[in-house]
């Protein structure tokens, strides 16, 4: 198999389709387009989202816990507490443990979450740390179905695309973009990372009707837009020009020779709704940037135009930022 995120061919015929076991507590599990399950608990419905990344650096875990954290919310949840579980490998320092711990601890603060737990280890089979995430949260009114798009609903997404990816992508490379470009960009692209939670957007879009909800994060919003779409079983015409994309991550992107509609864009969310300008202007009010960039249509194509070009949308590939 290819490296990055398998593909949904592959992750309906040989995950889900392996999945037998039912429990009636659990009201939505796993599926195309969602990354959390939730499952009630008495009279309390509880959100959980697991990720697992390579994380090379300390600060890397930290993109884990948002990408768990930010599917949590998307279900309707308040995310609430973290486990997490780290191997690393034989020659690694109790400092870099340390490390590692600190900048977990400080993710899940900024969150306003706990670090509730978890498992380290050192073993001899990873030669990099690795990362397991577990966020769980509790929903306090309705949750947030991924298949609840619906035709004639607006589509709308939050910030701007492509955020994370170029982030990490200046972070890493800071040396070789400055061959090209002034450092106030560079500066720039890398504060994005104070963009990455959609924590925020999704509480108010579930108090503004929201339809249905998907963090935009690997592959990019091509891959969250055919999620959105597959999950519901509906279709979509997206003005590619409505699409937000910050200059910095073109410019990153063409530095790079990779393309920003399928690169790692964690801190955008995507939306729909019956009336997109009205939740355009509910997250405005609240200081958060959106954008009505098409609408859900009532058959199976996935349009997406660019002026006069008209294109289809392809099964989500891996993304861009596995090519760097």
């Amino acid at each position: 198999m290819k490296v990055g995120k398998v593909s949904e061919s592959v992750l309906k015929r040989s995950v889900l389709k392996q999945i037998k076991s039912k429990n009636t507590q659990v009201k939505n599990g796993a599926g195309v387009g969602g990354d959390c399950a939730i499952f009630s608990c008495e009279n309390t419905l509880v959100a959980t989202c697991m990720q697992t990344a390579v994380v090379p650096a300390p600060a890397d875990i930290r993109y884990s816990i948002l990408k768990a954290a930010n599917g949590v919310a998307c279900s309707g949840a308040v995310p609430q507490m973290v486990h997490l579980s780290l191997l690393l490998p034989q020659d690694a320092e109790e400092s870099l443990l340390k490390q590692y711990m600190a900048e977990a601890d400080k993710a899940a603060a900024e969150l306003g979450m706990e670090l509730a737990g978890g498992h380290t280890e050192v073993t001899k089979a990873v030669t990099i740390p690795c990362v397991t995430v577990q966020v769980t949260g509790t929903i306090a009114d309705k949750y947030i179905e991924p298949g609840g798009a619906k035709p004639g609903q607006d589509i709308v997404v939050s910030k701007w695309v492509g955020l994370e990816g170029s982030a990490r992508l200046a972070e890493k490379y800071a040396d070789k973009l400055s061959t090209r470009y002034p450092y106030h960009m560079i500066t720039e692209a890398v504060a994005f990372k104070q963009y990455l939670s959609i924590i925020p957007e999704a509480a108010t879009a579930i108090q503004s009707n929201v339809g249905a909800m998907h963090d935009v994060s690997g592959g990019g919003i091509f891959a969250a837009l055919w999620e959105l779409a597959e999950s519901a079983g509906v279709g979509l015409t997206i003005d590619l020009k409505k699409i937000p994309i910050k200059q910095e991550t073109i410019e990153v992107c063409e530095f790079f020779g990779i393309s920003p509609y399928e690169l790692l864009s964690g801190g955008a969310l995507l939306m729909t709704a019956d009336n997109g300008e009205g939740l355009v202007q509910a997250l405005e009010a609240v200081h958060i940037p959106a954008t009505v960039i098409g609408k859900i249509t009532n058959n199976n194509d996935r349009v997406v135009i660019n002026e006069d070009e008209k294109r289809f949308l392809e099964r989500p590939r891996a993304d861009e930022f596995t090519k760097i």
